[in-house]
């Protein structure tokens, strides 16, 4: 079956094709027997034999034509319309020369196709017993014939039903395959278009934290150095102008960030050097941007991680710094990236006012974080309180 489950051509047409071959060499099959038969003039067997070719040029114009038309579906005036030249073809040759039943298999095939289950079974009967009773003679004596010609009927009436109902449970199962295959065709589409839009959504989930961790975070410290710039420019321009430097140096920062994330969606401070340089370079950011005291110890031999871990863990880095220095009222921050078990952790620990990590929250901050951890089999745990102080701790395999 192909794999998008389409089919070449109706199941109908195929089996159309299928019972059309049937009676062509059904019909041909009794066309021979015809001329075999003994007793009769050439004439009536030519006559008869002319008979039932017109019935195939019948099924042929009036049959298979409007058939092919519409795929091979079967509709009730054209199934009666073809079987009734059929039948009356066959009946014809039948009172010509009754060896003409010979072809009587070719009709039945037909019937069955082309007519309803009751109907065809009544056609069948009429088949069965009409060539024994025109071939019946009033020279001999009846009952003697009637014994040979019913039972001859009622058997080859019950082989042809068999056969019938046979190619009727064929049928049935090829229009039960085609719907199912129509319904599995359906379903596959179906689940595309959810999975596309599973993927849209995840995606649009995923930038949106990733704007987040970079870029705003980026303006929100634009922002306050501008503000601070304000302040300074008549009391410390000295400080004004380190904070314009600082202001500029996190613009291109930010423009480096939005590049990445368009040509490859990977940071550029990890493009630029080690996970544990990106991680420096933001403790010491804080450092430059505010007045906390800033420490960062990070151990040696660190192992070389897949770059989404280590964007886990730098987008980690700055979400915990950017939330201490905008909400902790922190003086003092650490952070350590180390080695644990194996694992690769990063922990970013402040003395402020903390708050409880199960409250519920609004935006993108610890909820990003953690969904990003375990998407790469990390785990991120918070402890904090009011007493103070925070601890942000990620673990990602190392």
């Amino acid at each position: 079956m192909p794999a998008d489950l389409s089919l070449e051509q109706p199941v109908e047409l195929k089996l159309l094709r299928y019972w059309e071959l049937f009676y062509l060499f059904a019909l041909i099959a009794g066309l021979v027997a015809l001329q075999l038969q003994d007793g009769q003039s050439p004439s009536a067997r030519m006559g008869a034999s002319a008979l039932l070719v017109a019935g195939f040029g019948w099924y042929w114009w009036f049959g298979h034509r409007p058939l092919v038309a519409s795929d091979g579906e079967v509709t009730a005036k054209v199934g009666a319309l073809a079987v009734a030249g059929i039948l009356a073809c066959f009946f014809g040759a039948l009172l010509l020369v009754p060896g003409a039943a010979w072809a009587s298999p070719s009709v039945i095939s037909q019937v069955f196709w082309l007519l309803p289950l009751r109907i065809a079974v009544v056609a069948v009967v009429l088949i069965s017993f009409v060539p024994g009773l025109v071939s019946l003679s009033d020279g001999d004596d009846l009952s003697e014939q009637l014994s040979t010609t019913i039972p001859a009927g009622v058997i080859f009436c019950s082989l042809a039903l068999m056969l019938g109902l046979f190619i009727h449970r064929i049928a049935q199962q090829k229009e039960e395959q085609a719907v199912l295959i129509d319904r599995l065709a359906a379903s596959r589409s179906e689940v595309a278009r959810l999975s596309h839009e599973a993927g849209t959504a995840a995606e649009r989930e995923r930038l949106a934290r990733e704007i987040h961790d970079t870029l705003a975070q980026g303006f929100t410290s634009i922002v306050a150095l501008v503000q601070a710039i304000e302040s300074e420019l008549d009391t410390d321009p000295a400080a004004a102008r380190r904070h314009l430097e600082l202001t500029a140096r996190t613009a291109r920062e930010n423009l480096d960030e939005a590049r990445s994330m368009v040509a490859a969606l990977t940071p550029s401070a990890l493009a630029a050097g080690t996970l544990a340089d990106a991680v420096r370079r933001q403790a010491e950011r804080l450092a430059d941007e505010t007045a906390l005291t800033v420490t960062c110890r990070i151990a040696d031999g660190l192992p070389k991680l897949p770059t989404a871990a280590e964007v886990v863990l730098l987008r980690a880095a700055q979400e915990a710094l950017h939330n201490t220095r905008r909400h902790a009222h922190a003086t003092t921050v650490a952070l350590d990236l180390s080695i644990v078990d194996g694992n690769v952790r990063l922990s970013v620990r402040d003395d402020g006012v903390g708050f409880d990590p199960d409250a519920p929250g609004t935006g993108y901050g610890l909820t990003g974080m953690r969904t990003r951890a375990r998407q790469v089999g990390g785990e991120l745990t918070v402890h904090s309180g009011r007493r103070g102080g925070t601890e942000l701790v990620v673990e990602v395999p190392g």
